[in-house]
């Protein structure tokens, strides 16, 4: 049984994910926890501590969240008619990041699915700052899904990696897992640039032949300026549909979100896009 948590501001950003979710994991028994997290102004906490009477507006924020998530679970549980899943409804008011944290602890959240609306308009911020903030501080594997992504069956996937650090198997639950559910095919795409670290390559190859015996491994060597540039375009030669990539020091996730805005233009996402975490420290 997986538990799989679905973070909901109600967007349809974030309903897109959940029904990409139901579509992903239809043939697998699923606890699906539909998290809303409020927060309140300045005014109303100073409220809320100040005068019985702003319990009210507390009370209404939280059963108004409530309602729209019963809601969600209703339309879903109709549409997808599925006895394999379960959806339990969590209200917090609390910090965003802590709430999830907090979440995926408490329930053994095995990975987070949560949409984004990727890279639009004059700014073309790749992620909204949620799930930026989610990648970046969150302990638990993320599967983000732009909004204009709809589910359909995955046959390529590729993880991308410069070999800085060496792998172990409990931080590639959730990639193996999709990988077996999908029975796509897996390319390892292994980058060379100047944090390229040679010796850990080969150690990293034996990794991925004892974990993913039938991947693929292709080569890329690219400066830092263009490092982005060359995975998209890797990713659109080769029809990729789902690109995963480990949040550790130095990493791609790193850099891309600390380099000049200018540098990211070139790197567009409108697929899948998982991130597997250093720690996963989940006993199952």
């Amino acid at each position: 049984m997986k538990n799989i948590l679905l973070p909901s501001d109600f967007s349809k950003n974030s309903l897109n994910a959940i029904h990409y979710a139901m579509d992903l994991l239809k043939d697998e028994p699923c606890n699906f926890y539909i998290l809303n997290v409020q927060k309140a102004s300045s005014f109303i906490s100073d409220d809320i501590i100040a005068s019985n009477t702003s319990t009210t507006i507390y009370n209404t924020l939280i059963d108004a969240a409530k309602k729209s998530i019963e809601n969600i679970i209703s339309i879903v549980t109709s549409e997808y008619q599925n006895d394999k899943h379960e959806f339990f409804s969590i209200v917090d008011y609390d910090n965003f990041i802590d709430a999830i944290n907090q979440i995926s602890d408490e329930y053994q959240i095995d990975f987070i699915i949560m949409g984004t609306k990727g890279a639009s308009g004059l700014g073309k911020k790749l992620f909204g700052s949620n799930t930026v903030r989610v990648i970046q501080r969150c302990k638990t594997p993320v599967l983000v899904i732009p909004d204009a992504c709809k589910f359909k069956t995955i046959e390529k996937i590729a993880f991308t990696t410069n070999n800085l650090a060496l792998f172990n198997s409990k931080e590639f639950r959730v990639m193996q897992h999709l990988w077996e559910l999908s029975k796509a095919q897996l390319n390892i795409i292994h980058v060379a640039d100047e944090h390229h670290l040679a010796q850990n390559q080969e150690r990293n190859e034996e990794f991925f032949k004892t974990y993913f015996p039938e991947a693929s491994h292709d080569y890329i060597d690219s400066n830092s300026k263009h490092i982005f540039e060359a995975i998209q375009n890797y990713i659109a030669a080769n029809n990729i549909e789902l690109l995963a990539m480990m949040n550790k020091k130095h990493s791609f996730i790193e850099r891309l979100f600390t380099k000049h805005m200018v540098e990211t233009f070139a790197f567009k996402i409108d697929i899948p896009f998982l991130v597997l975490q250093l720690h996963t420290n989940k006993k199952k």
